[in-house]
């Protein structure tokens, strides 16, 4: 038996409204949050990134997990906003963890699945014995251009999970990949904002390789959607995952624990790991939760797992991602929210 030992997300106190984002282009709301079914999205403070995200994620993880950080054997961190161009995250986050120096490390990349990459090579090591504990990360502070429809849905948050073969609280049953050259969405070395396909981004992308994805798991299980409780997939808006839920049989009730949390605050990069957290904050032993990520370039990680009766052990040992959404949110105008986010190049 290999699964989760410990989860743990964290996500930004700043939100911005759409409402505000659509004032400031001349937009019209309503016709936005009916379009993308979102109200809000989280922001970055001034003092976090990636790394400060993925700490403070982890934390709850290890919080859950309760055990020795030295035991880990790995720490790996999927991101599309590394801090650094050379220079890994992985390290600033080990450090700061107390998991050095016996560690192996690495970022990855692949657009909005790079969290589930990492997931999917932390479990790997651990199924294959060569370390106790992995842990993987997905977090981002994703930057959509000014006026574009990424800065609707383009936030920050973030999610981590420890891989190992004792006090599971989630066994990892089956996993399956999807993958084609599909480029619709990219960013160049330099580019401060990422470019996208618009329309060409949905069926050619997010939807056949999530389908793909989905479609491989359930043959290669031999289950069906009934016979799952939850199922979570990749939410660049709302719609998109409800639509692909339906076209794999799931029924809305299956997925709105992880699609209504998450997208409250929309964790846009992080959103599938952040689903699957916020459905394990409500989970119970013996369900099923099926997730599927989505990265563009393009392909999609999915995995199959069973809750285990210690997930009523750990849960409260940390907070909660609809307690993170719901508490302590601060407000800001599109002013503050370009300063936060940068989008104000002075040049000399």
């Amino acid at each position: 038996m290999v699964g989760i030992v410990g989860y743990g997300s964290y996500l930004p106190r700043y939100r911005i409204k759409v409402d505000e984002i659509a004032k400031q282009w001349g937009r019209d709301a309503e016709a936005v949050r009916r379009g993308l079914l979102l109200k809000e999205k989280t922001v970055p403070a001034l003092d976090e990134d990636t790394i400060t995200i993925s700490v403070e994620a982890a934390r709850n993880a290890l919080r859950r997990a309760e055990i020795d950080p030295a035991d880990i054997g790995a720490v790996y961190i999927g991101s599309e906003s590394h801090p650094y161009a050379v220079k890994p995250s992985g390290t600033v986050v080990a450090e700061a963890l107390g998991v050095v120096p016996e560690v192996h490390i690495a970022d990855y990349e692949f657009a909005c699945k790079a969290g589930t990459e990492a997931m999917f090579v932390a479990f790997s090591l651990v199924s294959a014995d060569q370390m106790k504990y992995a842990l993987a990360i997905g977090a981002d502070t994703s930057q959509g251009a000014p006026g574009d429809a990424l800065e609707f849905s383009a936030s920050a948050g973030g999610s981590a999970f420890i891989f190992g073969k004792d006090k599971i609280v989630a066994e990892l049953l089956h996993t399956y990949s999807y993958t084609t050259d599909t480029p619709d969405f990219w960013r160049r070395e330099g580019a401060f904002y990422p470019l996208h396909g618009g329309r060409f981004t949905g069926q050619p992308a997010y939807f056949k390789h999530i389908l793909g994805a989905g479609e491989g798991i359930l043959k290669k299980s031999g289950l069906k959607a009934s016979d799952f409780n939850y199922a979570v997939f990749h939410m660049p808006n709302g719609k998109f995952p409800l639509t692909v839920g339906k076209k794999l049989g799931f029924k809305r009730e299956q997925l709105e624990p992880g699609w209504v949390v998450p997208l409250m605050g929309n964790t846009y990069s992080g959103s599938s790991p952040t689903g699957f957290s916020a459905t394990l904050d409500i989970a119970k032993k013996g369900d099923m939760i099926l997730l599927v990520s989505f990265g563009s370039g393009a392909g999609s990680d999915a995995f199959i797992f069973k809750v285990t009766e210690r997930i009523d052990e750990v849960r409260d040992k940390a907070d909660k991602v609809r307690d993170m959404l719901e508490t302590n949110r601060i407000y800001l105008d599109y002013g503050h929210y370009a300063k936060f986010r940068g989008k104000i190049i002075m040049n000399d």
